[in-house]
């Protein structure tokens, strides 16, 4: 279990200028809306153990610079349960962000719905998914950190609902609390980790780590061009195109191959440059996301947010494996956020292909890779890709960007790979490397057909560039 730290407690642990907002004020029935025997000497009993007067508090803080509104739940008041002013509380601190323009950082422990307020309670998720999604609908993020207990609907809507998902070490978090799961569940189940595990949180962040990790954060995500993180220093509104993001430069080697073989065997050498390397040439910073949130995660996909150059670019970038339908979901996942948030994206390609294994058409392959090309064809913030491998057909087509698509030295981009080309053909083995000629997969090839840029980017075959929104 771990340690729980009361709601004061947890916002000093990431900032160190608090400042409650202005909370509503209610007026209740005795014993509450159902008349609950004894609920009023157990609300009076909390207050006086805890100090607090309801099982959340909100306000303003700076988190390495960077202006959020806090929202913390105390636990030892009614096991951070959610009620009717719990929710006007909620209401109050997203209208506030979205008045302020600033970022929402919810510090969930909550054990759920406060029985004694019966469905009044339960309806408060309804209540706060709308303040979410207008929050959301306002381009503005919102990051999570997962407390112990995170369970019930806080959980599902406050936690996982979030943009990013983060969660202290040790912390239950699951929909389920630990007295209404089946007695023989598997307790590993419902952990921090197991979560990050599952694809449905980021990352598990040590306590001593929060308020960096928070405050990177923050600043890749409500401060995407550098400004002062008040709220109005960037100007920044949904329907602000920003600019692309640059292309990186190639790391690998200059020359062109000198055969569509030659190019093959160049993409799959163990030597050239893979994508974390190019990752860690083009960012000062960056902090990744992990999961699609449908209970996978893909190794072979990379994605998060980094800053080059003094601005926030989004990543998707795959590593060289066959990419998995969790893989395309998490860069699915990636881009829209990007796009809500006016952030650039850089796509990085490298993959022999999607895989098609049993498991993999299980877990819906097809509708993964279809969902990737509707988002990346409707995104309005600017994606730029750079071919740095194997190009495998579709798998690999689907993460890069139609008219701006790039390519290393070291790549290739072909319909199939010419051993199943040839193979499909009836044709012997020795004939693959005459066969890769002919599907004219070199990078120089691939800039005369217009399927890639030119380095100078002016690319005449290429489709007509989208309009800024």
């Amino acid at each position: 279990m771990a340690e729980r730290l009361s709601a004061r407690e947890v916002v000093a642990l990431v900032a160190d200028d608090f400042a409650e907002i202005p909370y509503p004020q209610r007026q209740s029935k005795p014993d509450g809306p159902l008349a609950w025997q004894g609920y009023d000497a157990s609300r009076a009993r909390a207050a006086e153990r805890t100090g607090e007067q309801e099982s959340v508090i909100c306000g303003t803080a700076h988190v390495e610079g960077t202006r959020a509104v806090l929202i913390a739940f105390e636990f030892g008041f009614l096991g951070g349960s959610l009620g009717e002013r719990t929710g006007d509380r909620l209401e109050a601190a997203y209208s506030y962000a979205r008045e302020h323009r600033l970022p929402v950082v919810p510090l969930v422990a909550t054990g759920g719905s406060r029985m004694q307020e019966g469905m009044l309670a339960l309806t408060q998720l309804q209540r706060v998914a709308r303040q979410s999604a207008l929050t959301r609908a306002a381009g503005l993020p919102q990051i999570a950190v997962l407390r112990d207990p995170t369970t019930g609907g806080g959980w599902a809507t406050l936690g996982a609902g979030a943009d990013v998902v983060l969660a202290l070490p040790g912390a239950q978090v699951g929909f389920a609390g630990s007295r209404v799961r089946p007695a023989d569940a598997d307790p590993t189940a419902y952990t921090a980790e197991a979560q990050v595990a599952a694809g449905a949180a980021d990352a598990v962040v040590q306590p001593r780590e929060l308020r960096e990790t928070l405050g990177l954060w923050l600043r890749l995500l409500a401060r995407p061009s550098g400004g002062t993180g008040d709220g109005t220093a960037d100007g920044r509104t949904p329907d602000t195109a920003p600019a692309p993001a640059p292309v990186p430069a190639p790391l690998g080697t200059g020359d062109l191959p000198a055969t569509g073989w030659d190019a093959v065997r160049r993409a799959r050498s163990t030597e050239r440059p893979r994508a974390e390397a190019y990752l860690d040439a083009y960012f000062t910073h960056r902090a990744a996301v992990s999961g699609d949130r449908c209970g996978g995660t893909d190794p072979g996909m990379l994605c998060g947010f980094g800053e080059h150059l003094g601005r926030t670019v989004a990543y998707a970038a795959q590593t060289g494996t066959a990419t998995r339908p969790a893989g395309y979901r998490t860069a699915t996942r990636l881009i829209r956020l990007a796009d809500r948030l006016c952030i650039p994206v850089l796509t990085l390609v490298d993959t022999p292909g999607a895989a098609n294994d049993a498991e993999a058409e299980r877990q819906g392959a097809g509708a993964a890779i279809a969902e990737l090309f509707t988002t990346v064809a409707a995104a309005r913030t600017p994606i730029t890709s750079l071919l740095i491998g194997e190009g495998g057909s579709g798998g690999a087509l689907a993460l890069a960007a139609p008219g701006n698509t790039y390519a290393t030295p070291d790549s290739y981009f072909s319909v199939i790979a010419p051993e199943l080309a040839a193979a499909i053909l009836k044709r012997p083995p020795e004939e693959v490397e005459v066969t890769a000629d002919q599907l004219r997969i070199r990078p120089q090839d691939l800039v005369e057909l217009g399927v890639i840029a030119p380095p100078d980017g002016r690319n005449p075959h290429s489709a007509a560039p989208r309009p800024a929104p």
